[in-house]
């Protein structure tokens, strides 16, 4: 009878939802609303130990990926792909606030922000999805996600206040209803989500933890639809809130865990580092009814301006700490894992945080290219693997990590992960910073009794900042592998015959053991094995070496001995449709595991093909080692028949030649810029008229009022994003001598500031710059000319907006710290005798450019009138023919802009960045070391280059922002801050790498980004 009620229940719900019926009441909605929620355990459910999706026990292991810092549809596909290749299965991803309701009220995902194109990607790739809405996120990004509209607001943001809480309605119920439509209840990838985020600690004037906010946020996303389980991250892994079944709890509780600094400037350094050996009875104390999640764990390192190349951040939190920190969560008995970030992507558009640069690479495992060459992606991938084969794992119990017997050498530490019948040992240096090799043996309970691995000579070696996991009685398809001390990468069946991946560091001894009931070892390939029978058990020795070694049980089992770096070069491609544009979509497991290949994205077998498809970068063999059919298949790779195909040892092997396309890429020196004048506001005659009267008598801002006449907030009036401009207006009375103003853009920011007149005898006159050095306020204090008593004098002040602070404890109210003029001095005047204006992206939070977004411009010049996107009137008056490389003499601000075409070949991705040059006063032209520019490519700013402070000179622009079949328009602003002027040092376009590949670029893709061409704003000014 429960079993037809709810098939009824789920019928009238989806006939509801569909519109086919009316319910009489809105109590029937509540009761079938509250029903779906039953339903949906069918679909994800939990128990201690893990989730269940579809009724199946999962590990979600996840990576960090970011839709809006990718704003190219087509190539989310690609991203996911490489997700599923280091044998992930989910993505968690966050959603920028700020980028979706730029304009109060006015709430808008279309385009390069819609998120539907994201979930179709999953969907195909087989990539669960852990939903994080926010309303706020932090992720290093302007206003942690908070619009900046928010500085009005008269609430304590993050607290129950009604003023906030209003003000997040719109957007919660809009993104609430789409993230509901993308359910696994409703056949999309969603299967967890996040409201709020890392809501841990408070500051003392507020309530906390407040209760009542919490709750407010999970019952906005309840009526929004959300149906699948909630889950939190506490920032504090011994945080106790928003447990489950207590008040403003929620379905699963998960935490954050950074260990290691973030200090990238010595990455060889773990002194800072921590590492958390009671995450499973901290864990069992706060929610032992609930799987153990990470729903955030570190995978690099953000940086900022002046600091190092995220290539070092990358060295910190690498394939060293992978195996080290990693594995300790394993040991723990983790079995929800977000790893942030996985691909970190690009802070375009200024829609980063104060501080830091337009890169996120954060060090990831996916370079911010996409690019797949880090060593701590290939480490990622044998971990992942492993316990993608490893179902014991899922619900095994941790033990203690100290347990003593376990290994003969106090200098290690072991932790046994105890299943019904396999148990796991996961073991590292007792000093995890030590960089020894220390010598053990490890004292195993196993099928066969008592065993001190090896048996058969020799010991355990762990190097310094190392880790591994050994097992026993671990099932590799039916045959009880009794013990191994190298670690598995995967295993593989198919038909009678089972594979069994083992790898090792360089020069470490290993030992494995068998039934002997197998049939014994019938041949090695390969040198330097040993084995041995002993009371009915097979023992294999060995030494790991660069050669791969094969043991052979007859036709029943493969054991490939691999060195660790060997290993790197293997695959277990997944199954999907054999064709070039769905090429690895509706995953399945594949019973193939393959040696070879930059990257294999995905397989597909038949009785006597095999289907791979995948990148290469130079002339690369594929070896078949698992899941081929018998005899001599044929191989396809990239739907192209690959000659040549041998068979040796029942393995199948083929060899894929690379060409390498020819590529032609502009050369700037030659190319024609054109040149215009980007700051005519110093100019005597320039007319203010359509500005904004900064008149407001008193702030908005409730955190920090103001000590000015009239606000000079940039909030205030709307303006929350790029370049600030300031224009203040006196009559002299002659004794003026001094001007002070104290400014604030944010971490990394500039200022300069001109007088001119059109009566007092001079056209216009620098005063000076704050050319940024990391601060995000300067006090200055600049010399006047002798000015004329009755003349009118105009102080025009620019000021780099670098984004509004985020606001990571409630309280605190940081992202209301203001940008702009904050106090100001004219000597022999009051300072009402000063009135201002204020501008600075054309319409401020009512943005004109609605594809690209309502952070993507500033107020410069240029960017109000929409020079910036392609095909500006470069014909029209004013504009000469000049470069960038060439620069400007004087203080100032230039805007340049140029067009070339690209082709190429189809067939191949090639990641290209514009690289700068980072010039000093010593150059041959004469320069000021102390300039910035914006690149815009096609009418998206794609960097924020600072010369003075860096690190970064590479900005990579990822395919469909950049046409890689046909014209680009690129635009500069060199923005000089010393009188003698400043050009850029040089300026080129580079391939990062040159890969063949195919399909990585979804020319199906519901979105395109689009790149409308300028058009006349009549508005602008």
């Amino acid at each position: 009878m429960m079993g037809l009620f709810r098939q009824l229940s789920a019928l009238l719900l989806l006939l509801f939802t569909l519109d086919v019926i009316a319910l009489p009441s809105r109590g029937w909605k509540d009761i079938l609303q509250s029903h779906k929620r039953e339903l949906l355990q069918d679909l994800v459910t939990w128990d201690e130990h893990s989730l269940f999706v579809r009724g199946e026990r999962i590990f979600f292991y996840s990576g960090e990926i970011h839709p809006f810092r990718l704003p190219s549809p087509p190539l989310w596909r690609d991203l996911f792909q490489k997700v599923r290749a280091l044998g992930y299965n989910g993505v968690s991803f966050y959603v920028d606030w700020a980028l979706l309701e730029g304009n109060p009220g006015h709430f808008t995902a279309e385009g390069v922000f819609a998120l539907e194109p994201f979930f179709e990607a999953a969907t195909k790739a087989g990539i669960y999805l852990l939903a994080r809405p926010g309303p706020y996120v932090n992720a290093e990004i302007s206003g942690g996600g908070f619009p900046g509209w928010l500085a009005r607001n008269p609430a304590i943001l993050r607290t129950n206040e009604s003023a906030y809480v209003d003000a997040t309605r719109n957007y919660v119920s809009n993104i609430g209803a789409i993230m509901a439509k993308a359910q696994i209840t409703n056949g999309g990838p969603v299967i967890l989500v996040q409201p709020e985020n890392e809501y841990t600690n408070g500051a003392t004037n507020v309530l906390f933890p407040d209760i009542q906010y919490q709750e407010t946020v999970l019952q906005q996303y309840r009526d929004a639809g959300i149906v699948v389980p909630l889950i939190n991250n506490e920032a504090y892994y011994k945080a106790a809130l928003w447990v489950p079944g207590t008040p403003g709890g929620v379905d699963i509780y998960g935490h954050d865990l950074y260990p290691s600094s973030f200090d990238c400037s010595q990455p060889s350094n773990w002194t800072a580092s921590q590492m958390y050996t009671d995450l499973r009875t901290v864990h069992l104390g706060i929610s032992p009814t609930t799987p153990f999640a990470i729903a955030e764990f570190q995978g690099g390192a953000p940086e900022y301006w002046g600091g190092t190349l995220y290539d070092q951040c990358a060295a910190l939190i690498g394939p060293e700490f992978e195996r080290t920190f990693q594995k300790n969560n394993f040991a723990a008995g983790m079995t929800i894992f977000n790893i942030y970030m996985t691909y970190g992507g690009t802070n375009w558009g200024n829609l980063g945080q104060p501080g830091g640069p337009t890169s996120y690479d954060y060090g990831a495992a996916i370079k911010e290219d996409r690019t797949v060459w880090r060593e701590k992606y290939s480490e990622a991938k044998l971990e992942a693997q492993f316990f993608a084969v490893s179902p014991a794992y899922l619900t095994a119990n941790a033990a203690n990590s100290t347990d003593p017997g376990i290994v003969s050498s106090t200098e290690v530490v072991a932790t046994p992960i105890y299943g019904n019948k396999t148990t796991f040992y996961v073991v590292r240096q007792a000093d995890f910073r030590s960089l020894a090799a220390t010598t053990y043996k490890l004292m195993a309970d196993t099928s066969i009794g008592p065993v001190s691995i090896p048996r058969m000579g020799g010991s355990l070696t762990l190097n310094g900042r190392d880790s591994k996991i050994h097992v026993t009685d671990y099932d590799v398809g039916g045959i009880n592998l009794i013990y191994s001390s190298a670690e598995v990468f995967t295993w593989q069946k198919s038909g009678s015959k089972s594979v069994l991946v083992l790898y090792g560091g360089a020069g470490e001894t290993h030992e494995f053991a068998i039934s002997s009931a197998l049939g014994g070892v019938t041949s090695v390939e390969g040198t330097g094995v040993k084995h041995e029978e002993r009371n009915g058990t097979t023992t294999v020795n060995f030494t790991v070496g660069p050669a791969r070694r094969v043991v052979h049980f007859g036709q029943k089992l493969d054991v490939h001995l691999l060195w660790r770096n060997d290993a790197y070069n293997y695959w277990v491609p997944y199954a999907g449709s054999a064709t070039a544009t769905s090429n690895t979509e509706g995953y399945t497991k594949s019973l193939l595991i393959v040696a070879g290949g930059y990257l294999l994205r995905g397989a597909s077998v038949t009785s006597s093909c095999i289907s791979l498809y995948g990148d290469i970068n130079a002339t690369t063999t594929f070896e078949i080692i698992a899941g081929q059919p018998e005899g001599t298949p044929e191989i396809l790779f990239n739907d192209k028949a690959v000659p040549n195909v041998k068979y040796v040892n029942g393995r199948v092997s083929a060899t894929v030649p690379f060409t390498a396309p020819l590529l032609s890429l502009p050369d700037f020196t030659k190319l024609e810029w054109h040149y215009l004048d980007a700051l005519p506001e110093i100019k005597p005659t320039y007319d203010d008229a359509k500005w904004t009267l900064a008149d407001l008598p008193k702030t908005y801002n409730t955190a920090i009022g103001s000590t000015t006449p009239t606000s000079l907030f940039s909030s205030d009036y709307g303006y929350e994003v790029g370049a600030l401009l300031y224009r203040g207006h006196f009559t002299a009375n002659g004794a003026e001598s001094t001007f002070n103003v104290t400014t604030q853009g944010g971490g990394g920011f500039a200022n300069a500031i001109w007088l001119t007149s059109p009566q007092g005898g001079f056209g216009s006159r620098f005063l000076g710059a704050y050319v940024g050095n990391g601060s995000q306020g300067d006090n200055a204090t600049v010399t006047l000319p002798a000015l004329k008593k009755g003349k009118c004098y105009t102080l025009t002040i620019v000021i780099d907006h670098m984004g509004t602070e985020a606001n990571w404890t409630p309280g605190l109210d940081l992202l209301k710290t203001p940008r702009g003029i904050l106090n100001y001095t004219l000597s022999g005047h009051p300072a009402s005798d000063v009135s201002w204006k204020i501008t600075g992206n054309l319409g401020g939070e009512q943005y004109r450019d609605q594809a690209r977004g309502p952070l993507n411009e500033g107020g410069f010049y240029a960017e109000r009138q929409g020079y910036h996107q392609p095909h500006p009137p470069t014909s029209e008056y004013g504009w000469k023919v000049a470069s960038p490389l060439t620069g400007i003499s004087a203080a100032g601000i230039a805007f340049y802009t140029t067009r070339f075409n690209l082709n190429v070949p189809q067939g191949y991705d090639v990641p290209m960045s514009f690289v700068f040059n980072q010039t000093a006063s010593s150059d041959s032209i004469p320069n000021s070391p102390n300039y910035r520019c914006q690149l815009y490519v096609n009418g998206y700013q794609f960097g924020i280059y600072i010369n003075n402070l860096g690190p970064q000179t590479a900005f990579p622009v990822p395919q469909g922002i950049l046409n890689y079949q046909g014209e680009n328009t690129v635009a500069l602003t060199l923005w000089a801050l010393e009188a003698k002027g400043a050009h850029v040092g040089s300026f080129v376009l580079q391939a990062n790498d040159v890969v063949q590949s195919m399909g990585y670029f979804d020319s199906n893709s519901a979105i395109y980004p689009a790149q409308p061409v300028w058009q006349k704003r009549q508005e602008a000014y």
